[in-house]
């Protein structure tokens, strides 16, 4: 699934013109397992930028940069 998949149709997943992308493709996107992107969500180093339906949507840069914190940390 692309990331413009993601957004579903008529631009709901994007917030101001960037795209988003689903927990489960971020975490793909930075070799993690899902539950780490909501751990990372429940510890507030990401945050979601968008919502389709129950599904959190994230921002990928936002997933990157709390990947690379993650790393930091460790």
């Amino acid at each position: 699934m692309s990331a413009e998949g993601a957004t579903g149709a008529g631009g709901a997943g994007r917030a101001a013109g960037v795209a988003l992308i689903s927990g489960d493709l971020a975490a793909a996107e930075v070799e993690v397992s899902p539950a780490t992107i909501r751990k990372w969500v429940q510890l507030g180093h990401l945050t979601a930028a968008g919502r389709q339906g129950r599904r959190l949507l994230y921002r990928l840069e936002d997933v990157f940069a709390a990947e690379r914190a993650a790393r930091r940390r460790s």
